[in-house]
């Protein structure tokens, strides 16, 4: 999910949707009792934008990604870490033995290949799920090796900013400043829309 503010695009989960039609209904009352005499409106009403993964089952095959489910994959898992859960994922109860023929479209594991498998690669790991032809313990190695190699950027970016700490320390100051000038501006046309101060 993405949520569209004051130009920004900035992600948000598909369950913070009632949170961001509280905040457009605020967003509407403000403006429309306190209209900006230059602008007509202070505050923009954001807009979620559903993608088509905005959800992944989790690992249990029973519910959403959490953590306290105990049912996730972390962005900073390794690709061993996510293999050995992966390796622990729900498959198609029906599919026993490597020669049995799968139904994908129940697998959690297949979910997850039609989000990280390249579709040339989705295409044939499907049918050889149908066939009986792939089983079920390499379907597994093949999702984990997706879903790793599409994390490996992220690990890569964490590992390096480990290591400098005190550069993180200057994004995080950097971020406090450019939110406490924006914020002030925002405050600033809501005393002139109320025509305080």
């Amino acid at each position: 999910d993405i949520l569209l503010y004051k130009g920004n695009i900035v992600p948000v989960g598909e369950d913070q949707i009632p949170h961001v039609e509280i905040t457009r209904e605020i967003a509407r009352k403000f403006n429309f009792h306190y209209p900006h005499p230059e602008t007509g409106s202070v505050f923009p009403e954001p807009e979620p934008k559903i993608t088509k993964f905005s959800r992944l089952v989790g690992l249990d095959g029973k519910a959403k990604m959490s953590k306290s489910l105990g049912n996730t994959i972390l962005l900073s898992d390794t690709p061993e870490e996510v293999l050995k859960k992966v390796r622990n994922a729900v498959t198609d109860t029906l599919k026993v033995r490597r020669n049995d023929p799968g139904r994908p479209e129940v697998c959690t594991v297949f979910s997850y290949h039609k989000r990280f498998t390249a579709r040339e690669e989705l295409d044939s790991i499907e049918a050889g799920c149908r066939s009986g032809a792939l089983g079920c313990v390499d379907c597994k190695k093949l999702c984990a090796a997706a879903i790793s190699a599409e994390l490996e950027p992220l690990l890569e970016k964490r590992r390096y900013y480990e290591d400098r700490i005190e550069l993180v320390r200057e994004i995080l100051l950097e971020g406090e400043i450019k939110a406490r000038a924006l914020a002030s501006q925002t405050m600033q046309e809501v005393r002139t829309a109320m025509k305080l101060g």
